[in-house]
């Protein structure tokens, strides 16, 4: 005999699952932050170097050390996450993240700046795995998990875009201090209304956090990372490069050492074992790296060959950005139709081809006739796999180990993304370098340069297509 739920029952659960949507917006608001604040800082470079009188080498730093200090600490952010509390860990990360932006807006020299920046980075990597956590367990049904995560991707790629126009806009009307002070208001929001929509978690078991481990690993992510940005800088030949990359190969040996023989590992290596969340990790390795090449090629290449100003740029890239927004709400439909990796893997070779697309633009492209279409086709790709790729890093993880899970796939996204830009720019300079001394004019040169890392991030994404042939069917 089927019992009937009671008047009173009814609404207090409908009240319920209002109240976690309304709490998934406001964790996707602080995860919109974090993109945000990764591309939005780099509009206001010009001006903001030429108040503080800092050189190009100067300026890269403000970029750097906000993604070294990100990149290297969420692996540590996910397990502290985990240890004392998902809910406690976001708040104590987004409270630093909104001071650190108040110290940058208002920095009166270089030594101020880059200080603030990489205290955004070490508490976005506290905020960025906690929130993830949040939301497996605001979701645990797959079916809404899937449509929780479509809202997350979605968010994720209007955080990349509206970084460009925003940091357009923000600097031209109210100057670069702005671009820091926007985060204020936002992330104070979020601090009030969590509390209000999401309970307090329980703390994880009392056992002594891994240091070793939180050492090598946070010190090998640190070198990647540094060797990457360092490549940008210096080329693939200098010995800074190479030393850094050896630092972070002799760290990561040792750190596996150190989790094989820990009472309490950092990242327990069995987690592993879950193909979904291995196969999930290096596809996000693989499409952030795409993602962040594309982005920054996109963007100076309209502006330096087209000659496109930073609004006209950053409201060229709004089509791509639509795309992923809408693809994002349907993706989880689609999963539940046809499966995750058919999903996952459709959505790699759309986005393949579009690059390969895009890469076909001439010096003298027309927006509509040359950028409209491969940009609507890439961001199609875009959303598909980003939102899939993250399902599938949390998919069956258990609650104690979900800021691990956060922390893995952010650290996937931004090490891959440092990788990639770091490489694929290099190349791109080798190549335009390569064609005009052989004569060609200096848009072709440009034009040709940029190709290859057009090209270079389709093949990353045909790559990730073939690794994600692996995944379970779901």
């Amino acid at each position: 005999m089927t019992t009937l739920p009671s008047p009173v029952a009814a609404p207090a659960s409908t009240s319920r699952s209002n109240r976690r949507w309304l709490a998934l917006g406001v964790l996707a608001l602080a995860q919109f932050l974090v993109v945000l604040d990764a591309s939005i800082v780099n509009i206001a470079l010009p001006v903001l170097g030429e108040q503080l009188r800092m050189d190009t080498t100067a300026l890269a730093w403000v970029i750097t050390a906000y993604v070294l200090a990100f990149g290297s600490l969420l692996l540590l952010g996910g397990r502290l996450a985990d240890r004392y509390g998902h809910r406690r860990i976001f708040l104590a990360g987004t409270a630093a993240f909104v001071a650190a932006s108040a110290f940058a807006g208002l920095s009166s020299g270089s030594e101020m700046l880059l200080a603030a920046r990489a205290l955004q980075g070490a508490s976005a990597a506290l905020l960025a795995p906690a929130a993830l956590a949040l939301l497996a367990h605001l979701f645990p049904a797959p079916g809404d998990r899937a449509k929780a995560l479509g809202v997350w991707g979605g968010v994720a790629g209007i955080g990349s875009a509206a970084g460009v126009l925003l940091g357009g806009v923000l600097t031209a009307t109210l100057g670069w201090q702005s671009v820091f002070f926007v985060n204020v208001p936002i992330g104070i929001l979020v601090l009030v209304a969590i509390p209000l929509l999401v309970t307090r978690d329980t703390a994880g078991a009392a056992a002594r956090l891994d240091l070793p481990g939180a050492a090598t690993i946070t010190g090998a992510l640190l070198a990647a990372v540094g060797a990457a940005s360092a490549v940008e800088q210096l080329g693939f030949a200098h010995p800074l490069v190479w030393a850094l990359a050896a630092a972070s190969l002799a760290l990561g040996i040792a750190f596996v050492g150190i989790e094989r023989r820990a009472a309490a590992p950092l990242v327990p290596l069995g987690v592993f074992r879950n193909r979904s969340l291995s196969v999930g990790n290096v596809v996000m390795l693989l499409v952030g790296a795409a993602m962040v090449a594309l982005f920054f090629a996109l963007s100076v290449y309209m502006q330096a060959v087209l000659h496109y100003d930073a609004l006209t740029t950053g409201l060229s890239q709004l089509p791509l950005a639509g795309a992923l927004v809408i693809v994002a709400g349907v993706v989880p439909a689609l999963i539940a139709r046809i499966g995750s990796r058919t999903t996952l893997v459709a959505s790699l070779l759309l986005l393949a081809g579009g690059l390969v697309w895009l890469a076909a633009a001439p010096a003298t492209a027309g927006f509509a006739a040359h950028l409209l279409g491969p940009t609507i086709v890439i961001g199609v790709g875009m959303g598909g796999a980003f939102v899939t790729t993250t399902q599938l890093a949390v998919d069956g993880v258990p609650g104690g180990e979900a800021g691990l899970a956060g922390g893995l796939v952010n650290t996937s996204q931004q090490v891959g993304g440092a990788l990639g830009l770091a490489v694929l720019s290099a190349i791109a300079t080798l190549r335009t370098d390569a064609l005009a001394a052989s004569g060609v004019g200096d848009g072709d040169a440009l034009t040709g340069g940029f190709s290859w890392p057009f090209l270079g991030a389709a093949g990353l994404s045909v790559i990730a297509a073939i690794v994600a042939l692996r995944a379970r069917r779901s």
